[in-house]
């Protein structure tokens, strides 16, 4: 196990390109499946659970040549879809939650899929029923293995249907979505998920010639067609990445310029930040955040606390709560942190509050953050990340302390950000990869 020795106190100057969005690439990357012709992808974050996707991909036979760590071609032409059923299979997709994304694209065109029980973060319950609700209405029947803890699905062929999800899960409309572009006849999904890295879903199996009506809306039309061809794909910049930057900046009292931020899809990511107070500058597509001696958050107009919650797009991304919370903790003012859709993710404050930040933890969904306005700084000790979002957080507390930080654990961090320690490094930071 590895962790980062951090001395905190630094102040950063420099630019930072954020990386490719982990969130899009586990999509993009399952959707080469759909043809048997060369998929070129670029912009890939050369990541943990990225890379273990494109593992499992050349494990079941698809060509793999990465021209360079941000670009790879694909080619499944030659797959064996009884890999799948493999106790190796099994083991290795176990650990990802995204190889659950592998089951839309075989099943429209193998006819086939085995899901995993869902790996990734822990943080709460994350369950697989919308997407399987979405497989059964398509055609499909499944069988769960009780012992070996996975899913089999089968279809003789998919038929378009009308589908109402009962939420509007990402990865759900997504796998739904690349089920249905080759499934017969027409198939609607209300109450789809639009984040921005669904619609570049969308974009792309348009280009490799599937017909989608509604791209950006909650409801997605797909006429079924029988093949699809190879296309050439760029990943948007990871927006939770540029969050975390943002963030960072404004708690170590630095200038650092964001390259090549993506701003049009960012959303209300921008604003959120703006209301605890971090000053941002746009020039062009980069975001210049300059010194601040303090921020200070803001009030509703009523002058009542404000509240930042999570919600599906186009609402605030619930990846960035655990990095507003602990930016929060040095502003001044006070503000209510509601995370909404997992349950688990605020159990990493304990080791903020001993830090020394003041933090009411309500119950396992909200936390009232007391701003000390850099009266009293955070001091450096020894934590866990207890997962990818959370580990970044504590990274960026570590990094404003007094003092040496030990984070532990930081196989959760890798698995989402991309030599973070050396692209901190390059801007002044001090921090330290201890194997």
């Amino acid at each position: 196990m590895s962790s980062f020795q951090v001395t905190g106190g630094k102040k950063l100057t420099g630019e930072i390109v954020p990386q490719g969005a982990k969130n899009e690439a586990l999509q993009i990357i399952s959707a080469v499946l759909l043809t048997a012709e060369p998929v070129t992808i670029s912009n890939i974050p050369d990541i943990v659970d990225v890379n273990l996707q494109i593992e499992l991909l050349q494990e079941m036979g698809v060509k793999v040549n990465r021209v360079s760590r941000d670009t790879c071609i694909f080619q499944a032409d030659n797959v064996n879809v009884d890999h799948l059923g493999s106790e190796d299979f099994r083991q290795k997709s176990g650990k990802l939650r995204g190889s659950v994304m592998l089951a839309g694209p075989l099943l429209a065109r193998f006819k086939k899929a085995y899901v995993p029980k869902p790996g990734g973060d822990k943080i709460g319950r994350r369950r697989l029923d919308t997407h399987i609700i979405g497989f059964q209405k398509l055609g499909a029947n499944f069988h769960f293995d009780d012992a070996q803890h996975f899913f089999q699905l089968s279809t003789t062929g998919l038929k378009g249907v009308d589908i109402l999800l009962d939420e509007p899960s990402v990865t759900g409309t997504a796998n739904i979505l690349m089920a249905a572009v080759m499934a017969e006849g027409k198939t609607s999904i209300y109450n789809a998920a639009c984040e921005p890295y669904l619609q570049q879903l969308c974009r792309m199996l348009m280009r490799m010639g599937a017909k989608i009506a509604g791209v950006g809306s909650n409801l997605l039309i797909i006429e079924g067609v029988e093949s699809l061809k190879g296309t050439e794909h760029r990943m948007l910049p990871d927006m939770i990445e540029v969050g975390s930057f943002i963030g960072l900046a404004a708690m170590t009292q630095s200038e650092i310029t964001i390259k090549n931020a993506g701003i049009e899809h960012l959303g209300v990511i921008p604003e959120k930040f703006a209301q605890l107070g971090i000053k941002m500058e746009f020039r062009g597509d980069d975001i210049f955040i300059p010194y601040q001696e303090k921020y200070e958050i803001q009030t509703f107009l009523d002058g009542t606390v404000l509240t930042i919650y999570d919600h599906p797009w186009p609402g605030f991304t619930p990846d960035l709560i655990s990095i507003v919370l602990v930016v929060a903790t040095q502003a001044v003012g006070s503000v209510l942190i509601h995370q909404k859709m997992f349950e688990s993710r605020l159990f990493f404050v304990d080791k903020v509050m001993e830090m020394g930040a003041q933090i009411i933890l309500c119950d396992p969904h909200r936390a009232t953050v007391i701003g000390l306005g850099r009266k009293h700084p955070l001091r450096g000790i020894t934590m866990s990340s207890p997962d990818i979002r959370a580990g970044v957080a504590m990274l960026i507390a570590a990094l404003s302390a007094e003092g040496k930080s030990t984070i532990q654990n930081i196989e959760q961090i890798d698995r989402g950000y991309q030599n973070i320690d050396k692209r901190l490094q390059a801007l002044g930071a001090e921090i330290v990869r201890v194997n």
